[in-house]
């Protein structure tokens, strides 16, 4: 149950939200749309009327389409949740208040690059686990800052003179940047997805050593789950790496092949990602605000931290607990008293309430 876990646990470990009801289903399906047709005509005018679009990106640009209608559907009816729809506002709430930004005017800005950026809530599980997540999180950034305005025409390369080794970076057709195709950065220009690649390889290796060998994560891991999103990024990574080896080693020998293999992988997991393991990269922006408002809570008048009613030990702020409390309220649960006990002692009363009432006999 949620009201047994940490009070800053993040959102994409909570169940998943139960089947939306048809209003909510068709504003989601409304706001899916625009943000779909916003992207087609983005894609249009950032492409120049489609001149600097590639066709043989089309497969992508379409999944990406996908992508976008899947990702806004689905936030729209995560939002419309009683307890995200309250999460989201507090933490709305907190990241535009003007008093928030006069008295601490770089926390957003700092939670943003901690909690978003280098996650170091996972530092305190373990290191191993947040230096392969550091590496899935910004390989997965490179690839994705580098793929998408490609596949939408944004960026172009064009050479800079007909003899030369100079290239000319454009974003919607305007010059901004010039190299040269021999030199390092050329070479990382040329070489960011393979880059990315290495980084992915090696964070999602280390997850799916872990999800064989780690007895914890074998318990309760799922293969749709947990397994299947390591092997999409596998299968991404290691396909991208046969094109650059195919054409450096091989002459391009059996590149026609592997560009399909690559594309069919790019293409089924940018459609998967809104409704498995990935969607909660589009969460977690929702808890920085809430972050943001515990934090905000210590420093201002009343801020202080409760007590547990059982063991005394600090629970949380009284604004976040209240917080916490009016959200079961409107789950209609019926004990929202238990926002007032720390983690430990609400196992340890579900544990007695379990033997009193249920296993009576049990010894």
């Amino acid at each position: 149950m949620a009201v047994t876990e940490p009070a800053d646990a993040p959102p994409h470990e909570h169940p998943p939200a139960p089947e939306p009801g048809r209003p909510v289903a068709l504003r989601a399906s409304l706001v899916a749309g625009g943000v779909t047709g916003l992207l087609l005509v983005a894609i249009v005018l950032g492409s120049r009327g489609l001149r600097d679009f590639d066709s043989a990106l089309v497969p992508y640009t379409v999944a990406t389409l996908f992508l976008a209608f899947g990702v806004a559907y689905r936030y729209t009816v995560w939002v419309s949740a009683p307890a995200s729809r309250r999460l989201f506002r507090k933490g709305r709430q907190a990241a535009l208040s003007w008093r928030n930004l006069r008295d601490a005017p770089t926390a957003l800005p700092r939670m943003i690059a901690t909690y978003l950026g280098f996650q170091k809530f996972l530092g305190a599980r373990s290191h191993a686990r947040w230096a392969a997540h550091q590496l899935m999180f910004w390989g997965c950034l490179l690839a994705a800052a580098i793929t998408f305005p490609l596949t939408w025409g944004w960026f172009t390369f064009t050479a800079s003179s007909a003899a030369g080794p100079g290239y000319e970076m454009r974003l919607w057709g305007f010059t901004v940047l010039g190299f040269d195709s021999a030199s390092l950065l050329g070479w990382a220009m040329y070489h960011g997805l393979d880059l990315a690649a290495v980084l992915v390889i090696a964070g999602a290796g280390y997850f799916l050593h872990r999800r064989f060998r780690d007895r914890g994560a074998i318990t309760g891991q799922r293969f749709g789950y947990d397994f299947v999103p390591l092997i999409a990024l596998l299968t991404v990574s290691v396909t991208g790496l046969l094109l650059t080896f195919s054409e450096v080693a091989l002459d391009g020998g059996g590149y026609e092949f592997l560009s399909v293999l690559h594309m069919a992988s790019v293409v089924l997991t940018l459609v998967y990602l809104p409704f498995g393991k990935f969607f909660h990269i589009v969460q977690r922006p929702a808890a920085v605000g809430m972050q943001l408002f515990k934090y905000t809570a210590r420093r201002h008048p009343g801020g202080e931290l409760l007590a547990c009613r059982r063991c005394g030990e600090p629970v949380d702020t009284a604004p976040y607990v209240e917080n916490l409390r009016a959200t079961m309220r409107d789950l209609r649960l019926g004990f929202d008293d238990w926002a007032e006990y720390c983690p430990r002692c609400k196992r340890v009363l579900r544990g007695t309430a379990y033997l009193s009432q249920v296993k009576r006999g049990f010894r």
